[in-house]
């Protein structure tokens, strides 16, 4: 893996933050930017206030990049609103400074897909509004990389888990409910397979993109641990916090009614598809390309077990 150039993170949040501290221990020269400078950031990472929304911002922080990453996202009740601006920042500030670009991407785009497993070559064919968006977003990319503008890279992941993730699927409503004592909160059928994905794979995962040519051009999903049932993964986490750890599930009839009165509990019951039929993501074609090992299931929840008890007042 070749490192050389300077590596621009755009975001520093739950996938950002560890992706700019992952590039800096590999030797690279690191930059990340956010509109508010975060704390505990990595020695040796250079930071850039700037707003990816506003162009000439981007293009100003990413001077020099070799490789930037899109690590970014936008206000989930303004998501479909707010996020395109934020790329088109990116992308532009690529295109200025000739640089590869590497997209963090969800699943969104691809909508139901009636259980079948998800491959690179799956269609967007999504008809939500966050859905539509990701997709509208993916093939702006996409289309920038046909036309000779930009290398583009696109790493997608799924629900994602790890140290410092509060704010996602298995985040507070669940790890941290398990600290709690309290039963864990999830969304749809716990009984069907559904794919998560480990903040530190997905890390490794997007520093193996943005550093090897046969990556350019192409849709890519990021690998992780194993896949189980929803039920399977909470059990395992109540085995590592030491008592069974019961266990509330959400139907998305609920999550609409609620989300007559809450934008938050409407934007959920939007997605609540991928929460009622088997949701696996197929990282075949990642794995066979570029090799590498990844965190088992039990190993990835140990570990963010261990983070969520650090936490002020679980010691």
């Amino acid at each position: 893996m070749s490192v050389g150039g300077l590596h621009v993170v755009f975001g520093t949040g739950q996938v950002g933050g560890p992706l700019a501290r992952g590039l800096a221990a590999s030797g690279a020269e690191v930059r990340a930017v956010s509109r508010h400078r975060p704390p505990g950031l990595a020695p040796g990472v250079d930071w850039r206030g700037a707003d990816a929304g506003d162009p000439e911002a981007a293009a100003d922080a990413a001077k020099g990049a070799a490789v930037i990453y899109q690590c970014l996202n936008a206000p989930y009740t303004d998501w479909p609103e707010r996020f395109p601006p934020l790329q088109e920042g990116v992308l532009h500030a690529a295109e200025r400074a000739g640089a590869v670009l590497v997209s963090l991407e969800n699943l969104y785009g691809y909508g139901a897909t009636d259980g079948k497993p998800m491959t690179e070559d799956h269609p967007l064919v999504a008809t939500s509004p966050k859905g539509r968006t990701r997709a509208s977003m993916a093939r702006q990319l996409l289309e920038a990389g046909e036309a000779g503008r930009v290398p583009i890279v696109i790493g997608r992941a799924s629900d994602f888990f790890g140290a410092g993730v509060t704010t996602s699927a298995l985040g507070e409503q669940v790890f941290g409910k398990a600290l709690a004592g309290k039963r864990a909160t999830v969304i749809g059928h716990p009984d069907q397979p559904h794919t998560y994905s480990y903040v530190p794979d997905m890390v490794a995962g997007l520093m193996t993109l943005g550093t090897d040519d046969r990556a350019i051009g192409q849709v890519w999903h990021l690998p992780g641990p194993e896949t189980v049932t929803t039920r399977a993964l909470v059990e395992l986490i109540g085995r590592q916090v030491g008592r069974p750890l019961g266990l509330r599930s959400v139907p998305k009839m609920i999550l609409r009614a609620v989300g007559l009165v809450s934008p938050m509990m409407r934007g959920l019951a939007e997605m609540a598809y991928q929460f009622e039929a088997p949701f696996v993501l197929d990282t075949t074609k990642f794995q066979s390309t570029f090799g590498g090992s990844t965190t088992s299931l039990a190993s990835a929840v140990a570990e963010t077990v261990a983070w969520y008890s650090s936490r002020p007042g679980h010691s």
